[in-house]
C-alpha cells in the first residue's frame, strides 16, 4: 500500500542530495583504477563525439557577428580562435577581418604564445623568435603583438596596454603568475571558431586545487629576452599523469546551464563567452567534491 495523502513524500532534492553524498563517498574511497578507467570511458567518448560532431559551417551575416562582440566589449579579452571556421562564415581574410573588430570593441586582445618545446632537454625559448606551437591565429598575432611574457612554456600575448610584469614567470600556475592576475581580474574569455569549449584557465585551476593526475615539473633551460640577453632558469609548469582529456562536453553544458558561458550558433560557427574567474568559481566545489571531475 502506497502512503496516504496526508504522508509527506520526500522531495526529489532530498533524494538528489543524498544520492550525491553517497557518490561523493564512494569516489573518496575508489581505488586508482577505478579513476584510471573512468578517464579512459571519458577519451573514448570524447573520440567518438569528435567523429559525430558537425563541423559544417556556411556563409554568415557579418552583422550578427558584431552585434554578439558589442554584448561584451571591455577593456580586456583572452581570445582562442579557430580560423578556418571565421574564413567559412565569413569569406574573407580570417585573422584581418577578426582582428580589426576585436581591436575596435577592446583596449588589449590577449591570445596564448605556448611554447612546449622548452620542456625538453636544455630548451630554449627566445621571446622574438620562438614561435607559438598551437593555431594559426597566434601565430599571425605574434607578429602583431605588443608584448609578450617571459614564461618559457606557457607565454602570453599582448595587443594593447595590458601587461604582466608584476607576475612571477618562472611558475606558470602560481596565484601569482599571469594566469593567477587573469582570475583575480576575472578577465573575458572568447572562443570564436574553436571545435569544443578552449580555456587556458582550466589549467590553472587544475594546479591551484592539487589535482591528482596532475603534477608540478621543473625544466631547466635557457630564456632569450632579446637577441643577446639570456639567462639559465628552472621553469616549474605541469604535466599530466598518463593521457587526460578534459570532458569538454560536460563542462560546457555544465557552465551553459549554470550562467557562467553565453554561447552562440551562427550557420555553424561557434562563439563561447566567460570569465575566468567565474569559471573557477563553477569548478571549485565540483573538483573537491570529485577531484577527476573535469576529466571524467
Amino acid at each position: 500500500m502506497g502512503p496516504t495523502a496526508e504522508e509527506p513524500r520526500p522531495s526529489e532534492t532530498r533524494i538528489t542530495r543524498a544520492r550525491r553524498r553517497a557518490r561523493d563517498t564512494a569516489l573518496e574511497y575508489a581505488p586508482e583504477r577505478l579513476h584510471r578507467g573512468r578517464i579512459l570511458a571519458n577519451r573514448l567518448a570524447m573520440y567518438a563525439r569528435n567523429r559525430r560532431a558537425d563541423r559544417s559551417v556556411d556563409r554568415s551575416d557579418p552583422g550578427r557577428f558584431d552585434a554578439i562582440l558589442d554584448e561584451y566589449a571591455t577593456d580586456t579579452v583572452f581570445v582562442h580562435v579557430g580560423l578556418s571556421d571565421v574564413k567559412r562564415a565569413f569569406d574573407r581574410n580570417p585573422y584581418e577581418f577578426l582582428l580589426e573588430r576585436l581591436e575596435d570593441r577592446f583596449e588589449s586582445v590577449l591570445t596564448q604564445g605556448f611554447t612546449p618545446a622548452f620542456r625538453s632537454p636544455d630548451g630554449i625559448y627566445h621571446k622574438r623568435f620562438s614561435l607559438p606551437r598551437f593555431g594559426a591565429f597566434s601565430r599571425l598575432f605574434f607578429e602583431d603583438c605588443d608584448y609578450r611574457t617571459d614564461d618559457p612554456t606557457n607565454s602570453l600575448l599582448v595587443r594593447g596596454p595590458y601587461r604582466f610584469d608584476d607576475c612571477t614567470h618562472r611558475d606558470t600556475w602560481s596565484r601569482e603568475g599571469a594566469f593567477g592576475k587573469l582570475d583575480r581580474e576575472n578577465v573575458l574569455y572568447l572562443d570564436v571558431g574553436t571545435d569544443w569549449l578552449r580555456a587556458s584557465q582550466i589549467h590553472y585551476i587544475e594546479s591551484i586545487l592539487g589535482v591528482p593526475y596532475m603534477r608540478t615539473v621543473e625544466y631547466d633551460g635557457v630564456v632569450y629576452t632579446d637577441e643577446t640577453t639570456y639567462e639559465r632558469v628552472t621553469h616549474r609548469s605541469h604535466a599530466y599523469d598518463g593521457e587526460v582529456r578534459w570532458n569538454r562536453s560536460k563542462l560546457e553544458d555544465g557552465l551553459r546551464e549554470a550562467g557562467v558561458l553565453d554561447s552562440y550558433d551562427l550557420s555553424g560557427l561557434r562563439i563561447r563567452a566567460f570569465r575566468g574567474r567565474d569559471v573557477r568559481e563553477w569548478l571549485t566545489p565540483r573538483i573537491e567534491r570529485d577531484p577527476y571531475y573535469v576529466v571524467t
